[in-house]
């Protein structure tokens, strides 16, 4: 019976893992679509001048996908270590003090990005509720582009949520590349061929 109930454990875990993991890549590609939305629209209205062709409200619509943009890619871009980290302190550091440093730096990262998650969810809540509008050419209920903005917080505040239960769990975070063992050599070689820090 005790077997069963582990395997099932198990079994959740990895199903979580999983879901977690294609929440995170979905916000990576939701970000790539809306890079490219971006161009078309720039491309668009730079070349439709030649023709006559405008987009009404085209740069309102370009801001609103940049925004969602910036703020979908944060989860996919922190879970994959390409978030510019400040880890002068962290580096320093082996062992139990790491991990109780890295699940300090976690918690007051998580606290700060919930506070304006809650913020930015009950932004666009009453966007919503008060039927706010976009104030330019076209009309459109704020609440819309905003979603890209809220949902892209919320995304992150679960990664690092993630992240923190990974790091007290006694793993190494996801977002570190290199090896605890590496050399500055070795460090200076794979951040000069990308592989980021």
């Amino acid at each position: 019976m005790g077997i069963a109930l582990a395997g099932d454990d198990v079994a959740a875990r990895g199903l979580v893992r999983r879901a977690l993991d294609l929440l995170y890549l979905g916000a990576g590609y939701a970000a790539g679509i809306f890079l490219v939305a971006i161009f078309a629209i720039m491309m668009v209205m730079s070349v439709g001048r030649q023709f006559a062709i405008n987009i009404p409200a085209g740069d309102d619509f370009a801001s609103w996908c940049m925004a969602a943009m910036a703020f979908l890619g944060l989860a996919h871009t922190f879970k994959r270590g390409e978030m510019i980290r400040v880890g002068l302190l962290l580096e320093r550091l082996h062992g139990r003090t790491k991990q109780i440093a890295e699940v300090v730096a976690l918690g007051i990262a998580a606290a700060f990005v919930l506070y304006f998650t809650r913020h930015a969810v009950q932004m666009t809540y009453d966007s919503w509720r008060f039927n706010d509008v976009a104030q330019g050419v076209v009309a459109l209920p704020l609440w819309i582009p905003q979603l890209g903005f809220a949902g892209g917080l919320v995304i992150l505040s679960i990664a690092l949520i993630d992240e923190m239960v990974n790091v007290i769990g006694g793993n190494r975070p996801s977002y570190e590349k290199g090896s605890p063992d590496e050399t500055p050599e070795e460090f200076v070689e794979r951040i000069s061929q990308g592989g980021g820090g």
